[in-house]
């Protein structure tokens, strides 16, 4: 899936001469936690957290200057420089970067201007749709060699059972490198005849662990 897909189109700004105040309101009327800051013409100059709100808005006890901290610009406190996307990146490539970069919120930009943002909230909703865990269903963990055609071969089964695969995830075994886990999403809430059937081929269920029928 690309960023393009499931990027929130509709994207609350201001600019870098609003104010404190203009921003607080903002965020609030919204419930949005990021706010990115644009120029006149939609260039993205900064960005404003919740976390940089709460640092500069006044204390509750703090009477004196409150209106002056309140008309503080947003050019003054913005964070910058701020990291972009591209609405043809691949999800998969942007969960990366958040977590490398740790930031919270991606403005999407395409020919410098602002076209899209995607926050963390929107990058999990996002990676749990392509797992398939929202469907019903059964997940299988199967160890295999860590070679070509073992997913082909797995999911042939897998098929021939009659189950249809939601999704597909592989990751290493962490015991031993010359394996590999294949964690298929079936759609099915009794997976044991695709256990068995796997089992029958000499295939390693690692989940669900059930035991062996007896010889």
């Amino acid at each position: 899936m690309i960023v393009e897909d499931m990027m929130v189109q509709d994207v609350h700004t201001l600019t870098p001469d609003a104010t404190l105040a203009e921003a607080i309101d903002k965020m609030s009327a919204n419930k949005i936690r990021h706010l990115p800051v644009v120029d006149g013409e939609f260039k993205v100059v900064g960005i404003l957290t919740d976390r940089d709100i709460k640092e500069f808005s006044p204390s509750p006890f703090q009477m004196n200057g409150q209106d002056e901290l309140l008309e503080t610009k947003l050019q003054e406190i913005m964070r910058t420089p701020v990291i972009t996307g591209h609405p043809l990146d691949f999800v998969e490539e942007v969960a990366l970067l958040f977590m490398e970069e740790r930031i919270g919120c991606l403005p999407i930009v395409s020919d410098g201007r602002l076209i899209g943002m995607i926050t963390e909230t929107d990058l999990l909703h996002t990676l749990i749709q392509l797992t398939g865990v929202s469907q019903p269903g059964s997940q299988i963990e199967v160890k295999v060699p860590n070679k070509a055609g073992m997913l082909y071969e797995v999911a042939g089964i897998i098929r021939k059972n009659h189950s249809n695969i939601h999704s597909v995830l592989v990751y290493p075994y962490k015991k031993d490198e010359r394996f590999k886990i294949l964690v298929f999403r079936v759609q099915t809430m009794n997976p044991m005849s695709v256990i068995e059937d796997l089992r029958e081929e000499g295939h390693d269920v690692l989940w669900p662990s059930l035991p062996m029928n007896d010889q």
